[in-house]
């Protein structure tokens, strides 16, 4: 501060495997080695790569997103190379028919939700356009967003880069725009490649509620930001734009864990003891109905939380919203698997 639709079936794996890395017995069924996080299947990864790239310089795009979706089988789910893999179907451009095992999101369904989605998208830029245009004049935040961008851009292309980065901006952009709402001066976002970006407030808030409306407003811009990408990929049924939503969402869910000083952890702030059990609850039957792994470590910093300090006054509002993100969050990467 990551599924592409998996093509019709997956190879099955062997009923029990050795790591070749470690030598740890691995359970049947497991991609990587829970030891040492080696591929178990780099093989095959290795080669369904090589079919697809000989493909795509045969022109055959269709054979080379069929390949590269086969290879997404193969890869467990939050492995850094599902990016590049989206971003090797993204170049492959519209097909004439749709991916396998997926049916072209077209048709006055996903037409009605995308134009849903964009009318909510052009009325929040139109209403907050100008706050968001006055950070990229910070000569702090245009570097250090371009220096962002190339680093992303040479892992996995300019149009996955360029999503993230403007998905990361938009959610440090809510915590400018809170800041600004109780009078608290701070600098505009400043990106560190490999760890996300950061807003440095120049003076403290003044109790855990308004902390905790300041730290929850990130992610919740960073939704906006998630929802306006999934208009797009309704719109045009392009990877690129499902892989950009389901990034977006996760990094705002990370953000959420309540920890230090992640959203999450100044959201909790402003949480009873109940409350935070409460939320905790919560988070437990989100993972149970969805099995999204990082809402484990949420679950975990809410544990430790219900041992920490808290508030002694109910603010429903933070509670209220913190549930909300989780439940948005968490559905909108359910319903966009990485990658389309």
């Amino acid at each position: 501060m990551t599924d592409l639709v998996v093509s019709p079936a997956t190879p099955p794996a062997p009923a029990a495997a050795v790591c070749a890395g470690c030598g740890s017995q691995v359970a049947a069924g497991l991609l990587a080695c829970p030891a040492c996080g080696r591929l178990l299947r780099g093989d095959e990864l290795r080669r369904l790569a090589a079919e697809a790239e000989a493909a795509t310089l045969a022109g055959d795009r269709a054979r080379a997103a069929d390949l590269w979706h086969q290879a997404l089988t193969l890869l467990p789910p939050g492995a850094g190379q599902r990016a590049t893999i989206a971003s090797r179907i993204a170049a492959l451009g519209p097909l004439d028919g749709a991916a396998p095992g997926k049916a072209k999101p077209h048709g006055s369904h996903a037409g009605a939700t995308a134009g849903a989605i964009g009318a909510a998208a052009l009325l929040f830029i139109v209403t907050k356009g100008k706050l968001l245009v006055l950070g990229l004049t910070k000569m702090s935040t245009l570097l250090s967003m371009l220096a962002f961008l190339g680093v992303y851009w040479s892992l996995f292309g300019w149009k996955f880069a360029a999503g993230i980065v403007v998905s990361i901006y938009i959610h440090e952009m809510g915590h400018v725009a809170a800041l600004r709402r109780f009078g608290m001066p701070a600098s505009a976002p400043v990106f560190i490649p490999g760890v996300g970006a950061f807003v440095r407030l120049h003076m403290s808030p003044p109790d855990a509620r308004t902390d905790a409306r300041i730290g929850l407003a990130g992610p919740v811009w960073g939704l906006g930001a998630a929802l306006a990408a999934y208009g797009v990929y309704l719109a045009t049924g392009s990877p690129i734009w499902a892989a950009i939503t389901h990034t977006g969402a996760f990094l705002n869910l990370f953000n959420l864990i309540p920890i230090w000083q992640l959203d999450g952890g100044r959201g909790f702030h402003a949480l009873t003891r109940t409350h935070r059990a409460v939320a905790a609850a919560f988070i437990a039957g989100a993972w149970a109905v969805s099995h999204e792994g990082m809402l484990f470590l949420l679950l975990l910093g809410a544990g430790w939380q219900l041992f920490q300090p808290a508030a002694e006054q109910e603010d429903n509002g933070a509670l209220g919203t913190y549930l909300f993100l989780v439940a948005a969050l968490t559905g909108l990467m359910m319903i966009v698997p990485y990658g389309g």
